[in-house]
């Protein structure tokens, strides 16, 4: 092999791998929305749309129960205590339920929180409807403050009959820098 076609080779080499790189680092940008779209088109990762304004009241199914689970959890660096106030319930596809979830801040410093949702099985989370949700907007709390938030759903009538049970599980995450709050 000449000195000359060594030379080549190393730049062909190195186009390549900066071909690679440049094409790794686009389909990582590109990832975040290619995920939302899948997301939304097959339902997976249980996301759940915005808030749910019912047309026409529902036919309540008085025949079927479907039991729903509430989770209730923080992000790593969210020091509040979060939990639902009710864990499990019963309720009939069509009619409007009311529950509550439990926040207090227990830090000396005003923080604001945001609630993110996520429905298990993935595919039930387009018959879930809220109506009223604490996840809507942030939350701020003053110093050792707590409050009841409330969460208004629907389980859609025509929600397979296969699903037995949903579970809305939520994540608390801190976004008191967002809102300009110095935090200690």
């Amino acid at each position: 092999m000449t000195e000359m076609s060594g030379k080549t080779e190393a730049s062909k080499t190195i186009r390549q791998l900066i071909f690679v790189v440049v094409g790794m680092f686009g389909f990582g940008f590109a990832m975040v929305p290619l995920y939302d779209v899948l997301c939304d088109v097959t339902g997976f990762n249980g996301k759940t749309a915005g808030k749910y304004t019912a047309k026409e009241v529902q036919d309540v199914r008085e025949d079927r129960l479907v039991t729903i689970q509430f989770l209730a959890s923080n992000n790593a660096n969210m020091p509040w205590e979060f939990r639902p106030k009710v864990r499990t319930m019963k309720v009939h596809p069509g009619k409007l339920n009311t529950v509550e979830f439990y926040a207090r801040n227990i830090t000396g410093e005003t923080m604001v929180a945001q609630a993110v949702p996520s429905v298990t099985p993935f595919h039930a989370a387009e018959f879930l409807h809220k109506t009223e949700c604490f996840c809507f907007e942030q939350q701020q709390l003053e110093a050792r403050e707590d409050l009841d938030m409330p969460l208004r759903f629907i389980i859609d009538s025509q929600i397979p009959e296969a699903v037995k049970t949903v579970t809305l599980s939520y994540t608390l995450y801190d976004v008191t820098e967002q809102f300009g709050l110095a935090t200690n």
